[in-house]
């Protein structure tokens, strides 16, 4: 079977770290082509191309994109791919509002092509075992912490600070696309509050408050200000004892012991990817993105310390 034709689409940090080597690294796919106004792709032998409209009028031929563009501008790339019949895998978010993300998903079911919603933090390797696990229990009690450095991980991404860039649901919304996936009912947020730069558009913190349908409080502490040791922490406590991942989800820690396992996010992505074309199935889970939408509905927002780069 011939590889997956695949174009990276934007070539930032993301893409460099994480895609091209997964893209690399799957016999499934082939790297034909990179796109973006203002980074050449990793080698001079793959065409690079300015424009998505350029590669799709121009060449090479594609079978499939990787988005991995700011979400403000991920509608308008997915939809001129889709039109073309082009598979299109989407880095999280999936968009810059839930609407959009209806939309094309819309669209690739009635044109017969894949779009796939991209959580790679389901694929950290303590995720898949924590949500057997809690298949089974009673759930009492969760917490998350999840503080980083903005500095660190997104030095002078300004776009991530304007509207539709999340600001720290950015890197929180990892945190609840395993929270939606590993509890074994739906969540629900309660109430929420926003610490909103005085010099910017997006939170820099947020205290959120939720519930599972049984009541099973959930608490979200979000903090782009953390220095020193970073803290990714889901704590799950239930009838049969507490269950933690940490490391953003590569470490499980279960009452029977702490299983460290080989961090496969990315690879298990494109191989995703992958089968859902091969099946003719899409794969577009909307859930992290409405908890991040309902947070910035009902939430309170306060104005904090204006955040210089």
């Amino acid at each position: 079977m011939d590889p997956i034709r695949i174009a990276v689409v934007g070539v930032g940090k993301i893409a460099r770290d994480q895609h091209l080597p997964a893209i690399a690294g799957t016999p499934a796919f082939s790297l034909a082509a990179t796109v973006s106004p203002d980074h050449r792709g990793p080698d001079d032998s793959i065409a690079h191309l300015e424009s998505l409209e350029e590669l799709l009028d121009k060449g090479p031929a594609i079978d499939a994109v990787a988005l991995c563009t700011p979400p403000q501008v991920r509608y308008g790339l997915a939809a001129m791919a889709l039109r073309r019949g082009i598979h299109v895998f989407m880095e999280k978010p999936p968009g810059a509002t839930l609407s959009e993300v209806a939309a094309l998903r819309e669209r690739a079911d009635k044109v017969g092509v894949t779009l796939f919603a991209a959580w790679h933090s389901r694929f950290a390797a303590g995720v898949a075992p924590a949500r057997a696990w809690l298949s089974e229990r009673r759930i009492t009690n969760v917490s998350i912490i999840w503080r980083e450095d903005v500095r660190v991980w997104h030095p002078g991404q300004a776009w991530i600070w304007e509207p539709g860039g999340l600001g720290v649901f950015d890197p929180g919304i990892n945190a609840l696309s395993i929270l939606t996936h590993i509890l074994p009912r739906a969540v629900f947020l309660k109430t929420a509050t926003l610490g909103i730069p005085a010099n910017r558009a997006a939170p820099i913190a947020a205290d959120l408050a939720l519930c599972d349908t049984t009541g099973a409080p959930i608490h979200m502490d979000l903090d782009w200000r953390q220095t020193g040791p970073q803290s990714w922490d889901i704590i799950v406590e239930t009838d049969a004892g507490t269950l933690r991942l940490s490391q953003g989800g590569a470490v499980l820690s279960l009452p029977s012991g702490t299983e460290h396992n080989e961090d496969l996010e990315y690879p298990g992505l494109y191989s995703r990817f992958a089968n859902l074309i091969r099946g003719g199935r899409s794969d577009v889970d909307i859930d992290p993105l409405r908890l991040v939408a309902d947070a910035f509905l009902r939430g309170r927002r306060e104005s904090v310390e204006a955040f210089y780069d």
